[in-house]
């Protein structure tokens, strides 16, 4: 089974199915919400710091699968020989300009010139929390191929990444990362947009990484829908599924998922072991930055889920046995 590709109207991408992607008409009330809120959105404790140990790199993961999360949706996976980043952001900032925006709440545990040889870079689509221009710049030269969807291209050209080395991704395509793993690109519910007048003019996706052993899915950003069941049956089972628990609100309930809906995807997805990503790093929201991985946790407790939660920063084995380091909880107050 093959999923079908991207449909467009006119120059615009559009989702799986129908969906409010949160448009200007709901600005206003997003941010009188921010305006009133009471909820922590950002810690009142500092975090960190988190530092990697980048001699871990030198000796390969005993499972074949060992992660790091940078924080957000930055992860440096290594899958049965293979290293690959995903949706790099390593400047303090996720924003058009670097004195203003959603901030980090920690720095990222591991410098860029500290990373080990990447065999790929995974762009799942161009929001600023997601594609950050300064950490494209700084990796441009080391001649690593990007894996993108459909439309981004143009912003690596323009950032120094050869053009050789990009490949522009529709929702179904396959991609070939040296000779024993794949990279398969699936529908999301989401949107994209560097700004007010080029909204969904690149596409938006997740991916499907399949080493000779592991097979993972790196959700990046979505709302539920029942694609996933689809994604499960085509790609699945997973031996890991990554998926965004973070950024959700009432006023944009189609293109975040939130706790529930994740592990709903997790399930659909035909999953053995959950990642949450997409919380705990910037504050893009109106809960609490610690209430996605609080209910999440609940929720898997009483799904009897088998969560892997590692440290920032720190390279850990995903062994497919629960894993909860709860760094967070000596930072809420």
């Amino acid at each position: 089974m093959q999923l079908k590709g991207a449909k467009k109207q006119g120059k615009k991408f559009i989702n799986p199915i129908p969906t409010d992607d949160a448009g200007l008409d709901k600005m206003p009330a997003v941010f009188w919400e921010y305006l009133t809120t009471r909820s922590e959105g950002t810690p009142k404790k500092t975090l960190g710091p988190f530092v990697t140990d980048a001699s871990t790199y030198n000796t390969p993961p005993e499972s074949g699968l060992r992660i790091t999360w940078v924080g957000h949706s930055s992860l440096l996976i290594e899958i049965d020989g293979k290293r690959i980043l995903t949706d790099p952001v390593w400047s303090k900032r996720a924003s058009f300009i670097q004195w203003a925006g959603p901030k980090r709440f920690f720095d990222a545990p591991l410098p860029l010139d500290k990373l080990p040889q990447l065999d790929a870079v995974i762009i799942s689509h161009d929001h600023y929390d997601h594609f950050d221009e300064a950490t494209i710049r700084a990796l441009a030269p080391q001649n690593i191929p990007f894996y993108t969807s459909l439309g981004v291209g143009r912003y690596l050209k323009k950032w120094g990444v050869a053009a050789e080395l990009i490949t522009e991704m529709d929702w179904g395509d396959v991609a070939q990362v040296g000779n024993d793993c794949t990279i398969t690109t699936a529908p999301t519910r989401h949107f994209s947009g560097r700004g007010i007048t080029n909204r969904n003019q690149t596409l938006w996706s997740a991916f499907a990484i399949k080493g000779h052993t592991h097979n993972i899915f790196f959700g990046a950003d979505s709302g539920w829908f029942n694609g996933f069941e689809d994604i499960g049956n085509a790609y699945g089972p997973f031996d890991l599924t990554i998926l965004e628990i973070g950024a959700y609100g009432k006023s944009w309930p189609d293109i975040h998922m939130g706790p529930l809906s994740a592990v709903n995807a997790h399930l659909a997805l035909k999953g053995k072991q959950m990642m949450p990503i997409h919380w705990g790093t910037f504050n893009l929201a109106l809960h609490a930055w610690h209430e996605p991985i609080d209910i999440l946790l609940e929720l898997a407790a009483k799904e009897n889920l088998n969560l892997f939660v590692p440290e920032p920063g720190k390279p850990t084995e995903a062994t497919g046995s629960n894993y909860n380091s709860g760094w967070w909880e000596k930072y809420k107050s």
